[in-house]
């Protein structure tokens, strides 16, 4: 049962205003001394002696992937694994590590992930990706990221870089900036404007242009790169798409302003596919790696010659390729590179960390009478979708990026498409997992592994070898069972954007079942909302299990959740809305070249808040086998002296100014199990901002996973920094704590 506790402590916000206000920054060049360094002090000193050695042909060569002094800086995808090389580990999808809400998780398999990187040699992993941050639940890459809540993205995204940072891998952010959809993201296909899906085409070289207020672009997008930037991501890819009119990768407000000089970024910027456009423009941008077709002697070179560039912003490019180098200590004794299909085995023990991600991501939306976990009285078990059982090809898919992918997988969606996929060593898919553990408990195992309805009165024809035709219906295979288990998904990647939220075959699949069966088990895996409505008020529908891509264990977290070896514990990071026309018109995916943020911070739950439209299943849900209990009241302290500023005014250093990071106020409520069975509450902290700071109804400012044995109590602590509970104010070009009333909420699940 879910409740809301509003109003249970406030915390009220005095003083003076600050007039003085810095609106002007330097230019983010980092021998300015703009930026105080910080623990990167010493990695800036190793690079500017190294650099200062270098011919300018060498200093050349650094920026466009060249080998001087036996100094490489090796680059690959993604935050899933480095693709497409052998025996590395496929982990769960962002989308599903995200669905944890475990900070610790994050952290862990960043290291992982970030030690196999190492191990083969990759100097650079880009992860993770924080946008497209899910401005669109019609866009096609929202399984790659930790959804469409800035704060909570942030958190995540900083996690993995704390956690790869561990292993001494240096993380590369991506897509800077409002990278929200793939149509036209490079080139425009030329077909009139309409809200369909459509993939982008290369013939041309436009890309669309996105305009956002400027209270919109610092609140939502600009924020969770804050929280990246302060955990020392090493790298950050600027987007394909225009920006006001200029490319991402050439736009000197968004690289040298904003990203560089106010949030404190102190590595490279490297371009996504086909993101670079001129030589000693996207250089005087603040682009750092490139390609050698643009920058050569000949260009930058003759630059510095002639008078339109300069020495010292080429020399702060190669610094800053090479700052995530000897910060990592990379140039001691970093393993060779190897080629992606070297037999060089760097899993470890990563699959049994695979399976615990994808056990803990899993979302139990619906339990009717307490139908799950299946128990030893279910005799005879039903599976039914293609999503049960293998693909023809596998274990991995193609790498589909220009042409786009379909909606659906035939076969078990574990994996994204797209460069942020994963290479899967095996693939346990759930028929293989059914399968083990029917003949470990002895239950009758029965399957229908097609998603096509076969009535009655036209039966699938089966030989028995021995000339005798036997007739099976889908129906037949529901009949008599103790338990029917429907597996659909909606499957998607870079290339093109989504052009259904749901599916007609599926859905009909899982009512047919449902007709005929009393015990009908839905098992959701998705990349990004996936609309339920068509059946989940269905009678026989007693139960739901919903996650994103569970990667190389995924058969086995399903069945693990289905059976009660873990209670699931997941919670949704975006919303599911009861139809497709409840999600706000204004983000579908249309084919316009300029593009209009207009509906500003109000994305996901805070639009459906804004609109007071109830969602099927809101942001944050997500039931257990076992029930908790919330304390009466959230108890708020707060540290009054680090609000004296109503302005943001610490010295800029890594991840903007220093006091936005201090700690204002600390939330904590008490948490019990009431239940009979282990079990993991997330709970979450939202704030309501007073009126005058024009915000939505609430935002998410705070989460904790706390494990509990059945009567246990524990507190869940909040902490409050200055930046969660400040907005951008346009007038004076900084952050702001708006004085007045914050109303602190706790929500139970």
């Amino acid at each position: 049962m879910r409740q809301d506790l509003w109003l249970l402590a406030a915390l009220y916000i005095g003083g003076a205003v600050n007039a003085a206000v810095e609106s002007n920054y330097t230019e983010a060049i980092l021998s300015s001394g703009t930026i105080k360094l910080g623990d990167w002090q010493d990695a800036y000193d190793k690079a500017t002696a190294f650099v200062n050695s270098l011919s300018t042909s060498d200093k050349l060569s650094i920026i466009t992937g060249g080998t001087v002094n036996n100094v490489t800086i090796n680059k690959l995808d993604s935050s899933s694994n480095p693709i497409n090389y052998y025996f590395v580990t496929a982990w769960p999808a962002p989308l599903s590590i995200a669905m944890t809400w475990d900070k610790d998780f994050i952290i862990e398999q960043g290291q992982a992930l970030g030690a196999e990187f190492k191990g083969k040699g990759v100097n650079v992993g880009y992860g993770p990706t924080v946008q497209p941050l899910g401005r669109s639940p019609w866009g096609k890459r929202g399984a790659e990221t930790y959804g469409p809540d800035s704060y909570f993205s942030g958190i995540m995204s900083g996690g993995l870089v704390e956690g790869m940072n561990k292993a001494g891998c240096i993380s590369g952010a991506k897509h800077f900036i409002l990278n929200e959809h793939e149509t036209n993201r490079q080139g425009s296909s030329g077909a009139s404007p309409s809200c369909q899906q459509h993939y982008f085409d290369f013939s041309s070289s436009e890309a669309y242009s996105v305009s956002i207020d400027d209270k919109a672009f610092h609140e939502t997008y600009l924020a969770p790169f804050y929280d990246t930037i302060k955990a020392g991501v090493g790298a950050v890819m600027c987007s394909m798409n225009r920006i006001n009119g200029t490319y991402g990768c050439e736009n000197q407000e968004t690289l040298s302003k904003h990203l560089k000089a106010k949030l404190g970024f102190i590595g490279f910027v490297s371009p996504d596919a086909g993101g670079q456009k001129t030589g000693i423009g996207s250089a005087t941008a603040g682009l750092d790696y490139g390609s050698s077709t643009y920058w050569s002697n000949t260009t930058l070179g003759a630059g510095i010659s002639n008078g339109s560039f300069t020495e010292a912003r080429l020399n702060d490019m190669v610094i800053r390729n090479l700052m995530g180098y000897f910060k990592h200590s990379q140039d001691e004794s970093y393993p060779s590179h190897a080629g992606y299909t070297d037999n060089v085995d760097v899993r470890a023990n990563h699959a049994s960390l695979a399976r615990k991600y994808a056990q803990n991501s899993i979302a139990l939306l619906k339990n009717t009478n307490k139908t799950l976990p299946l128990t030893k009285s279910q005799k005879v078990i039903s599976i039914f979708g293609t999503h049960a059982a293998p693909r023809v090809v596998g274990p991995n898919t193609a790498l589909t990026v220009q042409s786009g992918v379909a909606s659906t997988m035939d076969g078990h969606m574990s994996q994204i498409g797209g460069s942020a996929m994963s290479s899967a060593t095996y693939l346990i898919t759930p028929f293989q997992a059914f399968n083990e553990r029917a003949h470990k408990d002895g239950f009758m195992l029965k399957w229908w592994l097609n998603n096509t309805i076969v009535s009655s009165s036209g039966g699938m024809v089966i030989s028995d070898g021995a000339g005798t035709e036997i007739s099976e219906t889908t129906t037949g295979i529901a009949e008599n069972s103790d338990a029917c288990i429907v597996f659909i998904n909606a499957w998607s990647g870079e290339g093109g954007d989504r052009d259904e939220l749901a599916n007609a075959g599926q859905d009909t699949l899982v009512n047919t079942v449902a007709d005929t069966c009393n015990n009908t088990i839905v098992v959701v895996n998705t990349v990004d909302p996936r609309l339920l409505a068509q059946w989940d008020s269905h009678e026989n529908v007693t139960a739901i299990l919903y996650g994103g891509p569970l990667g190389q264990e995924s058969g086995y977290a399903i069945n693990d959740a289905l059976f009660g070896d873990v209670n699931p514990s997941g919670n949704l990071v975006h919303t599911i809305a009861k139809n497709e026309s409840d999600y706000d018109a204004n983000v579908q995916i249309c084919e316009d070249l300029q593009l209009n943020f207009t509906e500003g911070n109000f994305i996901d739950y805070k639009y459906f808040d804004q609109q007071n439209k109830t969602p099927a299943y809101a942001f944050g849900f997500g039931m257990s086998y076992t029930t908790f209990s919330y304390g009466t009241y959230l108890s708020i302290s707060s540290a009054a002296s680090n609000l004296t500023n109503e302005y943001a005014s610490g010295s800029l250093a890594v991840g903007g100014r220093e006091d936005l990071w201090d700690i204002v106020a600390t939330a904590s409520s008490a948490i019990t199990n009431t239940g009979s069975l282990a079990g993991a509450e997330v709970a979450q902290l939202y704030v309501e901002f007073p009126a005058a700071a024009e915000e939505p109804v609430r935002q998410l400012r705070g989460f904790a996973k706390v494990d509990l044995q059945p009567g246990e109590t524990k507190t869940a602590a909040f902490e409050l920094r200055r930046r969660d509970l400040s907005v951008w104010d346009t007038g004076a070009q900084e952050w702001k704590v708006e004085r007045g009333q914050y109303i602190s909420a706790s929500l139970t699940v």
